[in-house]
């Protein structure tokens, strides 16, 4: 056992001093927190007013309604302003007074009297539904889909008005439905909406999938290299193949699960305490009851539990095929093409998790579950979704320890003849006549 020990100690400390290993572990929490931090940035960016201009081409008060309509407007989770309007009459000469606002749009030397963006107003587009903005924000989908948003109510109430009706009866009609959805774990409100536990199932499956092709890549590289640099002949004096394949899986997956655990407990810490960060950057009281409000997925213990059993069932099950793979190689080159079934079926894993977000209970997931090779990708993803029964998650669990065994015993078998055989790849005859003798 202290052999495997020091192969173990070996690989880990080899994979953890790396810079990449560095860089890729620090780089998760810097993204966390940027993301979790994403809407005060934003309410930074907006802290500055839009100064806009409308041409008022129309007849009526129209104009008049839609400049009162964006100056009521407020930006989300603060009490300032999102506009500055300033209204200019241009009945008959809506041409000639659009290009000359144009021309004050982002021109910086125009000082207080330059603007963000120009919109124009007529009978014709206010009855059509199509008006014209003008402005250097336009690349922003953001920006317009807000603009757009108010403009919609302010030109809906013109037209009820027009059409005769009572805009105060007709409004409350028109309002869209807003179905709002939560969870139920065991009988109890989790408070997670349905878009919050789609993310998170996501997300799991995303790290997964990553996670496990990347270190076990390393795993089929680290084998290649001391198998055509001989080093393997020589630690052969020392410890048997089949021990020294368990510490280098072993090792790279302890590599793994340490950048898993940093990562899990930075997202957890930054959801937990997303509006004390907050205040580190000096967000608005505004700002931090609203982001305090904004409901984030969260990773129960339970689910944490889950998460981390099929993590290690599935690295070390195909880890232990790619190391199996490499051994047979002679070059990285090589070793890349003949690991594309392993690869292939990690990507099969992937693909199938969609498969069953929409019904997380119905057959095609229960059976995906029970499948060893798929169950690493499929079990985490199911059971963030949705219970699963604990008789069917023990048997999934069996099945896909059972599962590693087994190939970690036909690993070892083939690893043992093809880490010492150098020349012509074997063919799959002779792969199954190592297995079996």
């Amino acid at each position: 056992m202290h052999k495997i020990w020091a192969v173990v100690r070996r690989e880990f400390l080899d994979k953890v001093r790396t810079r990449a290993f560095l860089i890729g572990t620090l780089l998760f929490p810097v993204l966390m927190i940027g993301l979790s931090l994403l809407p005060l940035l934003l309410n930074r960016r907006e802290s500055t007013p839009k100064r806009i201009a409308v041409v008022d081409g129309t007849r009526g008060d129209v104009g008049m309604k839609v400049t009162e309509a964006l100056a009521a407007a407020r930006r989300q989770g603060s009490t300032g302003a999102r506009y500055t309007v300033s209204r200019v009459p241009a009945q008959d000469r809506t041409d000639a007074v659009r290009d000359s606002l144009v021309a004050l749009v982002g021109l910086e030397q125009a000082g207080s009297e330059a603007l963000d963006g120009v919109l124009v107003l007529t009978d014709e587009s206010v009855d059509a539904g199509r008006l014209t903005y003008l402005g250097v924000n336009v690349g922003s989908m953001g920006d317009m889909n807000k603009l757009e948003g108010e403009l919609q109510t302010a030109l809906k109430l013109e037209r009820l008005r027009r059409a005769g009706v009572d805009p105060f009866i007709a409004m409350p009609a028109l309002r869209p439905v807003d179905m709002v959805t939560q969870k139920v774990t065991a009988g109890k409100l989790s408070g997670e909406s349905g878009s919050t536990s789609f993310i998170l199932a996501y997300v799991m499956g995303l790290v997964l999938y990553v996670v496990m092709l990347m270190y076990g890549i390393q795993v089929m590289s680290s084998v290649v290299e001391e198998k055509t640099s001989r080093i393997a002949e020589v630690l052969m004096s020392s410890v048997t193949p089949f021990q020294m394949m368990l510490g280098k899986v072993f090792g790279v997956g302890a590599a793994a699960l340490l950048q898993l655990v940093i990562w899990g407990t930075t997202a957890t810490l930054v959801t937990t305490y997303r509006a004390q960060l907050a205040k580190l950057f000096g967000a608005s009281p505004e700002a931090m009851s609203s982001m305090a409000t904004m409901k984030l997925p969260s990773l129960r213990p339970d689910l944490l539990a889950v998460f981390l059993i099929y993590f290690v069932l599935g690295f070390l099950l195909f880890a232990a095929m790619y190391a199996a793979v490499a051994a047979m190689c002679n070059s990285q080159q090589e070793a890349q093409q003949a690991v594309v079934p392993v690869s292939m079926t990690m990507v099969v894993g992937y693909v199938t998790m969609f498969s069953m977000l929409n019904d997380p209970t119905g057959s095609l997931a229960t059976t995906l579950s029970l499948i060893p090779l798929l169950a690493p990708f499929v079990v985490p993803v199911r059971y963030s979704l949705a219970p699963i029964p604990l008789p069917e998650l023990l048997l999934s669990i069996a099945l896909t320890f059972g599962a590693m065994l087994l190939v970690v015993w036909i690993a070892g078998r083939i690893y043992r003849v093809g880490i010492l055989l150098h020349g012509k790849r074997p063919k799959l005859r002779e792969v199954l006549r190592w297995v079996r003798a």
